[in-house]
């Protein structure tokens, strides 16, 4: 079976997801349903090992749907001292990501979840972090069909599900109760909570911008081709700029020597390329180009978690092929994966400071309004979630 083929043979036997954005108001009046199911199941820590950690430990609200806690590059699991490998990407707007596809005349691979594009959809994408080792490090499927049983919310997804939802009794019982516990999580993330579109540049337009916005939106659309990968127009996945054409692109990032000490892990992370089924060099060292919407809520930044501020990432950006441009004057370290490495639209962009910096402040005029933590009422005596 070819890569395409694999990944539409995965699509089919996802159920009961369609890709719209239901609004929680029913949820909000007391109605359940599937988009307030996920709300709970996302914010319960009870479904990790150490019932410390939920999804929305590593996508805070007001975060960005992204790590909260910058002390470290990548995030810290339910296991004290465990890391995952990769920086949490943003939860917002990955409802819009397309079933992967080859786009053979762009010659990359769009669509998919996770960094790597290794889940095909929203729902095999929420079935991962729970069972993940150094994430919330549950045993196994039943474990988790078990703590939801356990939840407050049960008899609540017994009603949407049916009455045998949460059943355990056999493999073919947990394997559709704990698919229908990722469908709920991909519901919520369907919603407008998610994917708000509020920001300064939704509202105001971009023509209405401070000066400094509007200079670096020019330059975001021209002299410096972010818009190239980042489209600041509407299509072909949603009605407004998404900023992400969700292909892949390797952007020659070294290797963050911290993620490596954190997680002993020393191997090279080939991204897309070992992902692919079979592996295909041809991809190495690529990574989804992410959405910028909230981009100046989610530090740090790169897969790897490599640059620690939006400026850094933006100078690297610039002048990742002109010797002396580093932080400190030397050159920038060698890509991890040396490979593949886009060279026609970064490296070397002729952007001065003042530029670097308007186009710092466009990305700023990114972020929405934030969403309310939680997102709905609670029920009585249940405290609020904390990342």
């Amino acid at each position: 079976m070819g890569k395409h083929g694999r990944y539409v043979l995965a699509a089919l036997v996802v159920l009961g997801l369609v890709l719209v954005l239901p609004g929680l108001a029913g949820a909000a009046k007391g109605g359940i349903n599937k988009p307030w199911l996920g709300a709970q199941i996302y914010f319960d820590k009870n479904l990790s090992i150490g019932g410390n950690q939920s999804c929305a430990s590593c996508h805070w609200p007001t975060a960005g749907f992204s790590e909260p806690d910058t002390q470290y590059p990548v995030s810290e699991g339910s296991i004290d001292g465990l890391f995952g490998g990769r920086s949490s990407p943003s939860a917002a707007y990955a409802a819009f990501s397309p079933l992967p596809f080859f786009d053979a005349k762009a010659g990359t691979w769009v669509g998919g979840q996770f960094w790597d594009g290794r889940a095909p959809d929203l729902v095999t994408q929420a079935k991962g972090p729970f069972l993940n080792p150094v994430e919330m490090a549950m045993p196994d499927e039943e474990s988790v069909v078990n703590a939801v049983a356990d939840s407050y919310y049960a008899n609540d997804f017994r009603a949407v599900f049916g009455p045998s939802a949460l059943s355990t009794v056999t493999v073919v019982d947990t394997t559709a109760s704990y698919h229908n516990i990722a469908v709920a999580i991909a519901a919520f993330e369907s919603t407008g909570y998610f994917n708000r579109f509020s920001s300064d540049f939704d509202v105001l337009g971009p023509n209405k911008l401070t000066a400094q916005q509007q200079e670096g939106y020019k330059l975001f659309t021209g002299k410096a081709m972010c818009d190239l990968c980042h489209p600041a127009k509407k299509g072909p996945y949603a009605a407004e700029p998404l900023f992400t054409d969700f292909s892949y692109d390797n952007l020659g990032i070294p290797v963050n020597e911290e993620v490596h000490t954190l997680t002993g892990d020393h191997s090279v992370d080939r991204g897309l390329g070992a992902a692919l089924v079979p592996p295909d060099p041809m991809h190495d060292g690529k990574f989804q180009v992410p959405t910028l919407r909230n981009v100046a809520l989610s530090p740090p930044y790169g897969h790897n978690g490599y640059f620690a501020t939006l400026y850094d990432i933006v100078h690297f950006y610039n002048t990742r092929d002109v010797p002396g441009s580093a932080p400190g004057g030397g050159d920038w370290d060698p890509p991890e994966v040396t490979a593949n490495v886009n060279t026609a639209e970064l490296g070397d962009l002729g952007l001065t400071s003042a530029e670097e910096l308007a186009i710092v402040a466009f990305l700023e005029s990114l972020t929405d309004t934030p969403p309310p933590v939680p997102p709905m009422k609670r029920p009585v005596g249940v405290p609020a979630p904390t990342p």
